[in-house]
């Protein structure tokens, strides 16, 4: 079995996580392991550092876990994330990498690229690459 570059949705709205996983684990033609972390502990917006934490194991298959995140503190949630992987046990590490790209449109670029086996660096540029996505074209 080929291992493949995880990514893991991070949105205040489980709702969103969950569409915007959808579209991404379409986009990966099927391959691309695509996990929702949205909303808080109860179910209502916000984010969860647990909820973070069970994606990105389930998503990891030992080449790496991108994370996506949408506004404010699920930022915060994603780089707490990243801050506590340094302080666990080697035997549970996860490599993680925060990408600086919008949710959706990274997302789907993300899954793109991991479905075609790229590493995590490779894989975290396609997601960056949607920043410049113009939807109108050219003004």
């Amino acid at each position: 079995m080929t291992r493949m570059v995880g990514i893991v949705l991070i949105s205040h709205s489980r709702a969103l996580a969950e569409g915007a996983a959808e579209l991404a684990r379409a986009m990966g033609v099927g391959k691309a392991v695509v996990e929702p972390a949205g909303g808080d502990p109860d179910g209502g917006l916000g984010t969860s550092l647990d909820r973070v934490e069970r994606a990105v194991a389930t998503a990891n298959d030992g080449d790496g876990v991108l994370l996506l995140a949408d506004i404010g503190s699920s930022v915060l949630t994603a780089k707490t994330f990243i801050e506590d992987a340094e302080d666990r046990d080697p035997t549970d590490a996860v490599e993680a990498v925060l990408a600086d790209a919008p949710l959706v449109e990274g997302a789907v670029a993300a899954a793109s690229m991991a479905a075609t086996g790229a590493d995590l660096t490779t894989v975290q540029a396609a997601a960056e690459s949607a920043r410049d996505l113009r939807k109108l074209g050219p003004a």
